[in-house]
């Protein structure tokens, strides 16, 4: 019974850890524009180091437009190539639009999912359109229909729902922040780490709360949770202390890997 139950477990960690590092493909190359994105901010907001209205008003389709939409383009690209990565572009306009959070965890489940359908589309109907009528097929059905149609639904379902989510996960946080129980956020965060979700907690959820919060009180503590090498550190000291055989034998090398990837 135990032989069956351990690969079965293993499987299971295994997908999760397959999902977590495609969301974490999604987020990765577009870091350059976070950054970007985080200087402007920290230099020319009202508060900044040289504040200057001009130049601060890119801040906000930055945040809202510009870096949903590369996350919902890389991971249409992820899926399915260039066409994937337009299609997922036009679909994650869908959700930024009226949205008043950052929609990055909404970019990160409706660019894959229209990249999907055009992907399935080109797998059973794109190779049995003649010659001459296929760069007008795939552009109809790629950006055409099947992208206008994933960002109308986006729009009226995906965006709200995604928003929706956030907002309770924010409430949650807000609550631990009022109680001084922030602590106990590193119990979904490390385990999130291992699964390689930590990502997808982190931009997609802690980011649009801080960046609201941010913007309503000039301050936010939630882009240091995910990035807090403290509870990691504690877990690593624990597996040296606690551990088995040859935990104890691997801990000290992952703890020096952890200093140098926390402390660049």
């Amino acid at each position: 019974m135990t032989g069956e139950v351990r690969p079965r477990e293993r499987n299971i960690r295994a997908s999760i850890q397959r999902i977590g590092g495609s969301l974490a493909g999604m987020v990765m190359p577009n870091i350059g524009a976070f950054i970007a994105w985080g200087l402007i901010t920290a230099l020319f907001v009202p508060g900044g180091w040289l504040p200057n209205a001009r130049i601060a008003e890119i801040v906000e389709p930055m945040i809202k437009i510009l870096l949903p939409v590369l996350i919902g383009y890389t991971g249409g690209r992820l899926v399915h190539g260039p066409r994937g990565a337009v299609v997922g572009a036009v679909a994650t306009m869908g959700i930024v639009v009226g949205a008043e959070i950052p929609m990055f965890l909404g970019a990160m489940i409706v660019g894959p999912f229209a990249a999907l359908l055009v992907k399935l589309f080109d797998n059973t109907v794109g190779d049995r359109v003649p010659p001459g009528f296929k760069m007008l097929v795939d552009n109809f059905s790629a950006a055409g229909i099947i992208g206008g149609a994933v960002a109308i639904f986006g729009m009226l379902a995906i965006g709200p729902a995604v928003e929706a989510a956030t907002t309770t996960l924010g409430d949650g946080v807000r609550a631990l922040l009022a109680t001084n129980l922030l602590p106990l956020v590193s119990l979904l965060i490390e385990p999130a780490k291992i699964l390689f979700l930590n990502n997808a907690i982190n931009h997609g959820v802690l980011a649009p709360l801080g960046v609201t919060d941010a913007a309503e009180n000039g301050k936010a503590i939630h882009f240091l949770l995910e990035t807090n090498p403290g509870p990691g550190l504690g877990i690593l000291l624990a597996c040296l202390v606690f551990g088995g055989q040859a935990m104890r034998a691997t801990a000290p090398a992952a703890v020096v890997i952890h200093f140098f990837r926390r402390h660049p």
